[in-house]
């Protein structure tokens, strides 16, 4: 395993972690980190629990699911990897569903030193993705979750209609090109059964894909396909934090069959 991130300030562990594989399919939990730097939180005027309900707590466990690892331990209301790097830095409450973000705004240095996070990031995945890439096609599986009841812990939850279980977003990609893989991606996980039901998977329903998928699209050059799947967050209840361990791991059990189909796929539908 390697560790990254590790030259900003002292932090309790390193603002990431990323292991290799030979598989050809990377899962990424870029917004599962709550950890902020002491300069970070000494100015942010957001509660834990806040924060927490923004972030994407539980989708680093999501990522065991075969092939290479990336787990951000950082929160994102430090810098945001799914952003582009000037938007990375919640700075107004716009930037960031309307929360007041600081007590005191962070200085320019300080804004700059998480930029320089997102750099160093980009960086190391970019080398590892190049060597993968090297070995022939790959798939990127973006995990993240998001909230449907935004309007309070007592109040219901947001339409089924407009909030499928699992979004899977495909906006950064030739949808022509990565048919067959998007395809079958979605027949296949929307075939699994979660907690005795069948998932309830739709495409760029809610979320059509961020920031690192569109750079995995421009770095790999066709070479990678990158899928932005959001997990609504009926695992867990999202105001106490509390998990539901087996729905959990009947979620990774779901994406884990799915796979073996995809290693398949993009093998076939990736450029010469």
């Amino acid at each position: 395993m390697i560790f990254g991130g590790q030259g900003y300030d002292s932090v309790v562990r390193p603002a990431w972690s990323l292991t290799d594989s030979f598989v050809p399919v990377v899962a990424t939990a870029i917004h599962a980190g709550h950890d902020l730097r002491p300069a970070v939180a000494s100015c942010t005027a957001l509660d834990d629990s806040t924060r927490l309900r923004e972030e994407d707590p539980f989708t680093d466990r999501l990522t065991s699911v075969g092939g290479s690892t990336v787990v951000v331990h950082r929160s994102r209301f430090e810098v945001d990897l799914n952003r582009p790097r000037d938007a990375a830095v919640y700075q107004t409450p716009e930037d960031a569903w309307g929360l007041e973000l600081w007590r005191e705004t962070p200085d320019a240095d300080e804004i700059e030193r998480s930029r320089l996070l997102y750099d160093d990031f980009y960086f190391e995945f970019g080398r590892r993705l190049d060597a993968l890439a090297e070995r022939g096609p790959f798939v990127v599986l973006d995990l993240h979750s998001y909230n449907h009841r935004r309007d309070g812990a007592d109040e219901p939850p947001a339409p089924d209609a407009t909030n499928p279980e699992v979004n899977v977003g495909t906006g950064a990609l030739d949808r022509v090109r990565w048919s067959r893989v998007i395809d079958r991606f979605l027949e296949t996980l929307a075939a699994q059964k979660v907690c005795g039901r069948r998932l309830d998977v739709r495409e760029n329903v809610r979320f059509r894909g961020g920031e690192l998928c569109r750079w995995v699209e421009r770095r790999s050059k066709g070479r990678g396909c990158a899928l932005a799947i959001e997990f609504k967050k009926v695992f867990m209840d999202e105001w106490t934090g509390e998990l539901d361990e087996r729905h959990l791991e009947e979620l990774r059990n779901a994406l884990a069959v799915v796979v073996p189909a995809l290693i398949e796929d993009v093998r076939c539908s990736a450029p010469t």
